[in-house]
């Protein structure tokens, strides 16, 4: 990173974007961010809807996969419950995009080996 480029980034906070996070867990299968939205002097901002985040991990051949994805949940409980669904249905995704770079790789590989230049020709 360049000094021009590092004098544009800009690191100022979004007062009107402010969260508290707290985490819960069940210490087995995962946790549960959830982010409160706060106003700039740590009030609670009760304009604004606090935000779920499940969090777990998978074992796999090749170490610990992370997975998180949003909940659709206005409360606790209603994380907890929907938590099981859309880790299911967020894995669900994963596993099929991962199949469809295997195939666009394979599919690649192939078209590479059929380039076969034939001497004389």
């Amino acid at each position: 990173m360049t000094a021009n480029s590092q004098e544009q980034i800009d690191f100022t906070f979004n007062k009107q974007n402010l969260c508290r996070e707290e985490s819960v867990t069940d210490l087995n299968v995962g946790s549960i961010r959830c982010l409160r939205p706060i106003k700039p002097d740590g009030t609670k901002d009760e304009s604004r809807q606090p935000i779920f985040v499940g969090h777990t991990q998978l074992n796999s051949p090749q170490g610990l996969v992370p997975l998180q994805t949003a909940l659709q949940a206005t409360t606790l409980e209603q994380a907890i419950d929907e938590f099981p669904g859309a880790m299911k249905k967020t894995l669900e995704e994963m596993v099929e995009s991962a199949k469809q770079m295997q195939a666009q790789q394979r599919s690649t590989q192939e078209e590479n080996e059929s380039r076969i230049i034939m001497p004389g020709r």
